[in-house]
């Protein structure tokens, strides 16, 4: 009894699929394909610096706020406009400090 009822529920769902909509929602727009054009690049730049390291600029709306310095030896930091007044903060990560509790509920 329980095969009849299953092959019936996997052909009905397999026309149902098949029929799919009649209509596209309005308003669809085609992705593009391809590599992102010049217009369309993110707002990244790697510069190589004096010493030998890199800078990485991260913008938003055509504004720099944040570099990502790469010495040539040494540890990565961050330089971080938190205020958005041109001042530079000095972080040496990007972690907040904040963590979530994790306590053991039940082990088994």
């Amino acid at each position: 009894m329980r095969y009849p009822v299953l092959l019936l529920t996997l052909l009905l769902s397999g026309l149902a699929v098949a029929a799919g909509p009649s209509e596209q929602p309005p308003g669809l727009t085609p992705v593009p394909d391809g590599p992102p054009g010049p217009g369309d690049a993110p707002p990244v730049t790697i510069k190589p610096s004096s010493q030998g390291g890199r800078v990485i600029e991260y913008r938003a709306h055509g504004k720099l706020y944040m570099l990502k310095v790469i010495p040539k030896v040494g540890k990565p930091y961050y330089l971080i406009d938190e205020k958005g007044d041109g001042q530079f903060a000095r972080q040496d990560s990007l972690d907040s400090g904040m963590r979530p509790p994790m306590w053991v509920i039940k082990e088994w």
